[in-house]
Parts: structure tokens; sequence; C-alpha cells
């Protein structure tokens, strides 16, 4: 995985992209220019043939220029093939490392605060990563082109120069005119990569959300939220296809213009025998060989404007800025969690203390203060005013590494991986079989199905991956865990389970947080601390605030 800073700018991810594949991208231009060259010598062989073998009558001499001409059209062949190999492994390389590099940015322990659906960050990582990398085909048929109309202009010279006046200000002419179009063509293909992201995005959110659409009957609302998304990126399509139309068109009608041109000016030539037979066909053949780089480079225009646009999505995917604030500090090592006088949001001057070995709850009536709690938790952003410690120093002032052992937060929505249970929940393989068992006792999951767990874990109730979620932060053992309604969706027996497994498996100097309005849970807590109105309301235990009514409906609705 690379730790190479990605360019800021997407003409600097193009450079980077030729850069870094040099090697192969010169193999792959050297071949396949030659492959081009070749291509471009065919009709003048098969002139020389005429001339000096078949109008001359000598079976010895076509016999030879036979041999040469199957040499030649072996050369050709090998040269595409394995200039086209090469120039391939370059470009999946390239995909390969553009992904790589998506992923690392994405899952770096300080996150990527990014304003994309995960749909269409996987669009990014995988048709941009490709578009971007394409640029280093787009790159080596465009030189070959350029080799191939060179020497075709160098031919034209020495058999006729006026043809060669004529194919050197027609070249000129035909490629001023698609790169006219170039910016036009780039800004359209930004915007369809923009909009089939979204729509990539969209999808992918409304396929793992099913589940719960067909639970409140929001069905038709989704498709048709869906649709609109799809139609726009549909218009986007065609709008990019409808320009990319008009330059091949108009390098179509140019080129046969073209070719049209020369052929008259070639053939006025060979009737008043300025030229042979065999010089005619190798102009007209060079003329109409012409016209395939010409509209190989307008193709590659095209082509060019896909890759700039996907590197600017690319580019913005790099700028993003880290999810997590962090620092150069390390803790005190004690277990506590601190939050002094906090400030944020919906939070108005809000304190609480969790010390070694306590278990605090905390019942918020509004989930907007739970939401600002868990972001500052989260370490997502410095508080307004106050501070948020733990061990001791400042959450966002500790080291990322001290953060991540110190404190695990563990949030309502669970994520779950392709792969076992085990592996979700012990993801590094650092418990022993006796400490596995009692972390999946603790959060009530010993009875779920050991088998192969799906993809976010679409085989299973909502309970059971809440269940295996609540696992999973339990056997990180960390010395401060933050679990934010960790029993919503199981029935009250395993809730009372779970609320004794967690004081059972937690250890004795451990500091724990628990944002829950459940009762099982609030009667096990050290400490209770309501808010209200992004306000400390009350604090104690949860039977002595039980005899207050508002704290009962909190709890109790």
């Amino acid at each position: 995985m690379t730790t190479e800073q990605p360019p800021a700018t997407p003409g600097g991810l193009i450079r980077r992209t030729l850069h870094r594949q040099r090697r192969r991208l010169l193999g792959a231009i050297a071949l396949i220019t030659l492959w081009q060259v070749c291509e471009a010598a065919v009709p003048i062989l098969i002139g020389v043939v005429i001339d000096r073998a078949i109008a001359a009558g000598d079976l010895e001499r076509l016999v030879l220029w036979g041999v040469v001409l199957c040499v030649h059209f072996a050369v050709l062949s090998l040269a595409y093939r394995f200039g086209s190999r090469v120039g391939f492994r370059a470009f999946q390389e390239e995909g390969h490392l553009l992904r790589t590099e998506v992923s690392a940015h994405v899952l770096a322990p300080r996150g990527a605060r990014l304003d994309r659906l995960p749909g269409d960050v996987l669009a990014v990582a995988t048709g941009d990563a490709e578009g971007v990398a394409a640029v280093i085909r787009q790159i080596t048929f465009t030189v070959a082109g350029i080799a191939g109309l060179v020497i075709s202009a160098v031919v034209l010279a020495t058999i006729d120069p006026l043809v060669a006046v004529v194919v050197l200000v027609g070249v000129p002419i035909v490629l001023v005119c698609t790169q006219v179009l170039a910016p036009r063509l780039a800004h359209r293909a930004h915007e369809r990569q923009e909009a089939i992201g979204r729509a990539t995005g969209l999808a992918t959110d409304l396929v793992r959300g099913l589940r719960p659409l067909k639970g409140i009957g929001a069905e038709r609302v989704a498709h048709g939220r869906y649709r609109v998304q799809s139609r726009d990126a549909m218009a986007a399509s065609i709008g990019a296809a409808r320009s990319e139309g008009v330059l091949y068109g108009l390098t179509s009608a140019l080129s046969v213009g073209f070719l049209a041109v020369v052929a008259l000016v070639a053939g006025r030539q060979a009737v008043e025998g300025d030229m042979t037979i065999g010089e005619l066909v190798s102009v007209v053949g060079l003329a109409q060989f012409v016209a395939e780089p010409m509209g190989m480079i307008a193709y590659l225009v095209a082509q060019l404007a896909r890759s700039r646009a996907s590197a600017r999505r690319l580019v913005d995917l790099f700028g993003a800025p880290p999810l997590v604030e962090v620092g150069e500090r390390t803790s005190s090592g004690v277990a506590s969690l601190v939050l002094d006088e906090v400030t944020d949001g919906t939070l108005r001057s809000v304190s609480l203390e969790v010390g070694p070995g306590e278990t605090v709850a905390v019942v918020a009536e509004d989930p907007a203060d739970a939401g600002a709690l868990m972001h500052l938790l989260r370490g997502e952003a410095v508080p307004g005013a106050g501070r948020v410690l733990v061990g001791g120093a400042p959450l966002t002032e500790l080291r990322i590494e001290e953060a991540q052992r110190m404190l695990v937060v563990a949030e309502h929505h669970v994520d779950l991986f392709e792969g076992t249970l085990r592996s979700n929940v012990d993801h590094a393989s650092r418990l022993d079989d006796d400490r596995f068992a009692t972390v999946m006792a603790a959060s009530s999951a010993t009875d779920l199905p050991d088998e192969p767990v799906t993809v976010n874990g679409t085989t299973l109730s909502g309970g059971q991956r809440q269940r295996l979620g609540l696992a999973r932060a339990l056997a990180a053992d960390p010395s401060v865990l933050v679990l934010h309604d960790p029993t919503t969706a199981v029935d009250a027996v395993t809730e009372q389970r779970i609320a004794e497994g967690i004081d059972a498996v937690r250890r004795p100097d451990g500091a724990t947080l628990v944002l829950t309005s459940s009762p099982a849970l609030l009667a096990r807590a050290d400490r209770v601390v309501h808010l209200v109105g992004g306000r400390v309301a009350a604090v104690g235990t949860h039977t002595r605030l039980a005899e207050g009514e508002a704290y009962r409906t909190a709890v109790l609705r």
C-alpha cells in the first residue's frame, strides 16, 4: 500500500500516472509506434511491388517482394501484439495502485471526511481509477498516430511535394477542429461521471436499507428518488455521448473530405504523367491510411477528456480532510473519561466523569444531544468550549495510536463484514477460545448461527447484528468503552442478560459510558446523567432519578 502523497490537481495526477509507469509506457510506445509505421509502409510496399515487379513482369522480383511483405506483416502483427500486452499491463497495474490509494485514504486511521455515499466512493475506486489509468493507452496510441502521420507526410513529400502540402495543411486543420471541442467534452464527461456516481451511491444505499424500507412501506418513495437520480445520470450520459458523436462525426467528415482532395490531386498528377501507377497506389493508400490515425487521435481526445474528469473526482476524494482530529500527546494510562463543561452543537456546558472501574449511563431526551456527544467522543471535532479528556489528555490532542488503544466508541449502527462470526468479533485473532466464549456470552450472542456472515450481515436479524457488534466492542477491551444504544433491537430478557454480561466482562479498572434509555442498563450503572435540552438536568442512580416524573417519562416512553 503506497504512502506517496497524491497530487492535488487532475493534471498532476495524470502526470504522476505517466511517470510512475514510464518504463512500460516507453516500451508500449516503441512497439505500437513500430506497428503504426509498418501500417503506413503497407501501401508504400504495394506501390513498389507494382512498379518494380508487376509492371516490369519480373517473376523473381515478385517472389522476393512477396517474401518482404510476409516478413513485414509478421513484424507488424508481433509489434501490435506485444505493444498492447505491455501497455495493458501498465494500465492494469496503475489502476490497482490507484484503487489501493483510494482504499488507504478512506481506511486510514484518521479516516476521511467524505460527502459521498458509499456507492459513489466505490465508483471512484473502480471506474474513475480505471479512467485515469486509461491515459497510458491514450498516450501510447496518440504518439503512434502522430508518428504514422509524420511518416506518411515524409513519403508523400518524396513522391509529390504538392500532395505533401495538401497533407501538411489538411492534418492540422482536422486536429485543430477536434481540439476546439475538447473543453466542452471534458465538462460533459465530468458531469456524466458525477451523475453516474450519485446514482450508484443511491442504489447501493437503497439496497443496503431494503429491509427497513420494506418495514415502513417506503419502497415507492425510494423507487421515485432513484428514478429521478437515474434520469439525471441518463441525461448527463446522453449529453456526453452527443458531444462525443459531434466530435467523431466532424472528424469523419473532415477525414473523408481530406481523402477526396488528396485522391483528386494525386489522380491529376498520374494522368499528366508526373506519377507512376505504383506511386498513385501508394499515395491513395497513404491518404486512406492517414484517415485512421486522425480518427484515432480524435477518439483519444474524447478518452482523455474522460480521464481528466475521472482524475478530478479522484483528486477531490484525496483532498477530503481527515475525519478525526489528532495530536502528538500521550495519555496518563489511567482509564478515565471526562467531559469538562463541553459546548458543541446542541450541547450546553455538559460535564460528566467516568473513572476507573465505573459505568456511567447517559439518558438524552433529544437524539441530537446524543449525536453531538458521539461526534465529540469519536474525536471528529474540537469542542466549541470545554474539553474532552481521555486518560487525562484532550482527546483531539492524543496520537491516533494512543486514542485507538485507549478508547473504543461503538456506534448504534453496526457494520459487519463478509467472513465468520469470529472474524467479525476478533478480526486480529487475539482472543483465545475461553475469552471469545466469554465475550459472546456477555453480549448474549451464543445462539447466533455458526455460518458464514454475508456483507453487512444481511442474513442476520437486526438484533443479531446488534449483539455481534456489541461482542466486537467488548472483545477490543479498551481502557474506555463508549456504547450507543447497544440493546434497542433485542427483547427485555436478552437486554437484562446483556446488562449483566457487560458488567461481568469489562476489565476491573475500565471506564464504561453507555448512551441508552434501557432500564436494565441504567439500573446497573454507577451513575446516570440525564440530559435535557443539551444540559445536565440531573445526576444520580437510576433508582433515585426514577422518582422524578420527567426521568420516568424519558426512560419508559
